[in-house]
Formats: C-alpha cells, sequence, structure tokens
C-alpha cells in the first residue's frame, strides 16, 4: 500500500496544454483529484518565475501544489493551503556558492558580446538564472566552450541548460550555479520531505527536463514530448544504468490520448498501481 508519493511535474505542455496536440477532456479534472489525495505532495518544477506559474495555476485551473521549484530549479517555494508563497532560502545560499557570490546581472556584461547570444525578458531572469535566446542553427558545442572560458576566469561554475521554443523555433539557453537544475532541486525537496526514489515521479517533456527524466526517480515522458526528447531519455537513462525508471507515455489508459495531463496520469499509474483508485475514474471512462 502506497502511504505516501511526492508528484513533481513540469508545467508547460506536461501539464499545461499549450502545445499543439489536442488534449483528452477531463484530463485535468482526473490529475486534480490524485493531486487532492492527502497522501499526495504536489511539486510544480518549471522554468516559469513565480508570477507566471501563479497565472498558470489561474488560467488552467490547476490544482494549488504544495511547494514550486521554480526557475529551471533555481528557486524552491513552500505554497501551502493559504497560497502563502514562503521562498526556501538555505536552496539559493547552497547554490550560491557557486557563483562566487556573483549574480546574472553580474554575469551579463561578460558574455554581452557573443553574437549568438540574445537576452530574454527581464522578467525570465533571476539572481541565480541568467537566460538567452539562441539561433536554433547555432553551434552550441563552441557557444558553450566561449561561455566557460569566460565565466572560468571568474571563477564561476555554471551549468548550461539547453532547450527549444517549439512554437516559435528559437533555442533557448539557461545559464545556473552548477549545482542547481530541476532535479537537484527535486532531491532538496526529497530530502528535506524525507522521501525516497520509491515515493516519487517526475513528468516532463522537453531538453530541460532530460536530467530529471533520465535520474533513479521514476520519470514520465508525455507522448507530446519531441521524439528527440525521447530518444535522448531513453539513451541516457540506459547508460547510468534507468531504463526501467523511464516510462513513455504511449495513450493507451482510461481511453486518453496520452498527452500532457493525460500522459502523467498514465505513466503514474504505471509506477504506482494504486493511485488508478485516486484518479476517479469511472468504468465508463475507461474506453473499453
Amino acid at each position: 500500500m502506497l502511504e505516501r508519493l511526492l508528484i513533481c511535474t513540469d508545467l508547460d505542455r506536461t501539464l499545461i496544454p499549450n502545445g499543439s496536440e489536442p488534449e483528452s477532456s477531463g484530463a485535468r479534472g482526473h490529475f486534480a483529484r490524485l493531486a487532492g489525495r492527502t497522501q499526495v505532495t504536489l511539486a510544480y518544477v518549471s522554468g516559469r518565475h513565480r508570477d507566471l506559474i501563479e497565472d498558470a495555476i489561474t488560467r488552467y485551473d490547476l490544482p494549488v501544489p504544495d511547494f514550486v521549484l521554480g526557475d529551471v530549479g533555481t528557486t524552491i517555494y513552500h505554497v501551502g493551503p493559504r497560497h502563502d508563497w514562503e521562498l526556501q532560502p538555505d536552496w539559493e545560499q547552497e547554490i550560491a556558492r557557486d557563483w562566487n557570490g556573483l549574480s546574472g546581472a553580474d554575469l551579463e556584461p561578460v558574455l554581452r558580446d557573443l553574437p549568438d547570444l540574445r537576452l530574454q525578458e527581464r522578467s525570465r531572469q533571476n539572481i541565480h538564472k541568467l537566460s538567452y535566446y539562441v539561433p536554433i542553427q547555432a553551434d552550441r558545442d563552441r557557444l558553450a566552450g566561449q561561455i566557460k572560458y569566460r565565466l572560468d576566469s571568474l571563477n564561476v561554475s555554471a551549468r548550461l541548460v539547453w532547450s527549444l521554443d517549439d512554437a516559435n523555433q528559437v533555442g533557448l539557453l539557461d545559464l545556473l550555479p552548477a549545482r542547481a537544475s530541476k532535479y537537484h532541486a527535486i532531491e532538496a525537496l526529497m530530502r528535506e520531505q524525507r522521501l525516497s526514489c520509491n515515493e516519487t515521479v517526475f513528468c516532463g517533456d522537453s531538453g530541460n527536463d532530460i536530467e530529471a527524466l533520465a535520474s533513479p526517480v521514476p520519470a514520465v515522458l508525455v507522448a507530446n514530448s519531441q521524439p528527440e526528447v525521447q530518444a535522448l531519455a531513453q539513451r541516457l537513462a540506459a547508460e547510468s544504468g534507468n531504463a526501467n525508471r523511464l516510462y513513455i507515455a504511449k495513450g493507451d489508459f482510461m481511453g486518453l490520448n496520452g498527452n500532457y495531463s493525460g500522459g502523467m496520469l498514465e505513466g503514474i499509474a504505471h509506477f504506482f498501481p494504486d493511485t488508478v483508485e485516486w484518479m476517479g475514474f469511472t468504468t465508463g471512462e475507461s474506453g473499453t
């Protein structure tokens, strides 16, 4: 019997149906039923900052989470039933050491003249996250080498997280402290909540989810994820001995198509069969 479950999920194109593929009717309602169980702790793990996450919760009628791991894992908030967002300072202090006391605003001038980097909007930056648009055709290896050379001179240890804005066909690059990532923030939350990998699941869809998708934590790739993301996640999971910890939604669960929250439910049920009852399906919804 499953007594506790931590559900960590990406938002855009995972729980939020803002991709080009269709969403199964009622899937988010069933996810809300699951998230509302007393046994479940819900954490949103997103590249979005707080204001955009709050906007998404309202716009898409999402369950209020217990925790938010925002800004690509550089911030951790406890939210709670009264929507009182409490920033967890211990995490920021831990990752700050990697940047030698500097902030994203301090690092931006050092990289300003690199032609393939276009600074994202101010709202997408924070103290320990420096975000850029990058042409899809840019030479990532060469650019990464240029960035590393300049940051090394400041004794700054950074993680480069690449992803794709599919709708606008532009690459995205987040510079983070080396120990900051979605997965490392999940690990910190698991330690704080005293939960193991056998009591945790992660759901995602994109390149900045890869580390978590290939980790020892049971992970779900929704069916609307890009084929190249699926292939990379499968390869890295296999290389790290975690192939059986990665599930790619197929769209064969309770009549759902496997996209977005439908795929999340499918994968969560795969790893944790006890949760099927918690999702609130009826016989008529099973598609059988």
